[in-house]
């Protein structure tokens, strides 16, 4: 199994995951090969999602030729960015795709991919923290909160 994790929110989860999944390999004896490759996607300015998704890094992701692919996400709301990452990776011919998001925020213009997997269902507001950032700021918290409006204006670019 492949693991495509994305930068850079994703970072803190993915760790956390690819962890519970060796321990519960090693708990029931069986081994699971797995290797974790990175990508990064930007499509948010401030607290905006824009209409342009920006693959920056592994672009060559012929490594999922053939395999089972694990892509990490910390969060899906419309599915627009996860649509266009699937597309991607679905160029480089895997033998099977599924998604695993920490967070899936609850939106009406749902119009893209959804995850397989979901962690947590949580309202439309924007949250940071656990590797989420505003503007690259908050990615160190240990937790995940939602930002206030005062911090979205202290914080924007």
């Amino acid at each position: 199994m492949v693991v495509l994790c994305v930068l850079k929110g994703g970072y803190k989860f993915c760790s956390d995951l690819v962890e519970f999944i060796k321990v519960q390999c090693r708990n029931s004896n069986k081994h699971l090969k797995t290797r974790v490759e990175f990508i990064r996607l930007k499509s948010y300015l401030n607290d905006q999602s824009t209409e342009d998704m920006h693959i920056i890094g592994s672009q060559d992701l012929s490594v999922l030729r053939g395999k089972n692919v694990l892509i990490v996400e910390a969060i899906v709301d419309t599915g627009k960015t996860m649509k266009a990452l699937l597309k991607h990776v679905g160029s480089f011919e895997p033998k099977m795709v599924k998604v695993a998001s920490l967070l899936m925020k609850r939106v009406s213009d749902v119009v893209g991919s959804l995850p397989d997997y979901v962690g947590f269902e949580i309202p439309n507001r924007f949250v940071v923290g656990y590797a989420l950032d505003y503007n690259e700021y908050f990615r160190d918290l240990n937790h995940i909160c939602v930002i206030s409006e005062i911090g979205k204006v202290k914080y924007k670019i």
